[in-house]
């Protein structure tokens, strides 16, 4: 009776496979197609793949900055902080403040480098207050709670920031005035293709913050403690690491790169409301999952990844920009159905999972 069960369990998985093998190369043989009929046919010229490939570059360096956060945090508590796009708006928000301020009052120049570096500082110190507040007060008393527990109090949270903001802010749109920096404002010009130096500006930002991230996580004493706590809590503690301020570090982490991903953003886009942040938010969750939730290199590659394709998708596959949120949260179902654990393959413990 068992080896029957077996065997009929056995043959379930199979066709399970089978079937799913066939859809993929389906879907992969109607896209090749659609892509190779656009190249084909010459409907765009090398200068819209060329802006579109830099813009979703740029695009991709912030998801993955988002992602990053989602990826520590997931990695040390295993939940989802689905308030993070909120800090990034905060972030954002600061920034927005200062740079106005620098207008409207004459204490600074808002076209030097040092007015920007002041920006930056200020989003981002903002984002890991509101971080570290968040891990105070709605997660750490729910850390021995069920899953379900912390997640809702999560998404409470981020719906509560988003209408603090509305109140405290209003809803009208802040413009992120340019600063007339030489190497900021403008942009450079290869041929018929103008790049704007903000994109450039948030690439270069982008690759060395994941460069100086990822050498913190392996080379570090704060990585090896982050690590072993997200490895085992218990054991952890038993070696002298202080769990609770690793984890309110890691936080304060993830937060710092969401409120330079915020600021980024303001100057990338130049208009921040207190809903900036929800959809580039639950985007960079997609991008954590593509790489592999938990998986740091995962969450830069997913990161990049989504970028291009919301940037490139629309003009390979010859559909309206405005379906460019379709491809992205489309690309998180095919990973979900087709490679569960992430373009990186994040092999998830029975504990994580």
């Amino acid at each position: 009776m068992a080896t029957t069960s077996t065997t009929v369990g056995r043959s379930a998985a199979f066709s399970k496979r089978a079937f799913l093998t066939i859809l993929g190369v389906l879907i992969g043989a109607v896209l090749a197609f659609r892509l190779g009929q656009t190249i084909y046919d010459q409907v765009w010229g090398p200068e819209v793949w060329i802006r579109n490939l830099i813009n979703g570059l740029a695009l991709g360096a912030v998801y993955a900055l988002i992602a990053l956060g989602y990826t520590l945090v997931y990695g040390i508590l295993f939940m989802i902080n689905f308030a993070h796009g909120e800090v990034l708006m905060l972030g954002a928000m600061a920034g927005f403040f200062v740079l106005d301020a620098s207008i409207n009052s004459g204490f600074l120049d808002y076209n030097t480098l040092l007015t920007i570096v002041i920006v930056f500082i200020a989003g981002m110190s903002v984002a890991v207050v509101v971080g570290v507040l968040l891990e105070r007060i709605a997660y750490r008393p729910l850390r021995g709670a069920p899953r379900l527990v912390p997640l809702i109090s999560a998404i409470g949270a981020s719906i509560f920031l988003q209408n603090a903001a509305l109140q405290a802010f209003g809803a009208n749109v802040k413009i992120y005035p340019t600063p007339q920096i030489t190497g900021l404002s403008g942009g450079q010009r290869f041929g018929d293709v103008f790049v704007a130096n903000t994109s450039i500006m948030i690439m270069v930002l982008a690759i060395i913050t994941m460069v100086a991230l990822v050498l913190l996580v392996n080379r570090s004493r704060f990585g090896k403690a982050m690590r072993a706590v997200a490895e085992d809590k218990p054991t952890a503690q038993l070696m002298g690491i202080d769990v609770n301020r690793i984890i309110l570090l890691t936080f304060a982490l993830g937060s710092l790169l969401a409120g330079m991903a915020g600021v980024m953003l303001g100057f990338h886009n130049r208009q921040v409301t207190h809903m900036v942040g929800f959809m580039p938010g639950l985007k960079a969750f997609t991008a954590a999952v593509l790489g592999g939730i938990g998986n740091v290199p995962g969450a830069m590659l997913g990161g990049f990844f989504l970028g291009l394709a919301e940037s490139l998708g629309p003009t390979a596959f010859q559909i309206p920009s405005a379906y460019k949120d379709v491809i992205a949260f489309g690309l998180l179902v095919l990973i979900l159905i087709f490679r569960p654990t992430g373009l990186m393959g994040e092999r998830l413990s029975r504990e994580r999972a």
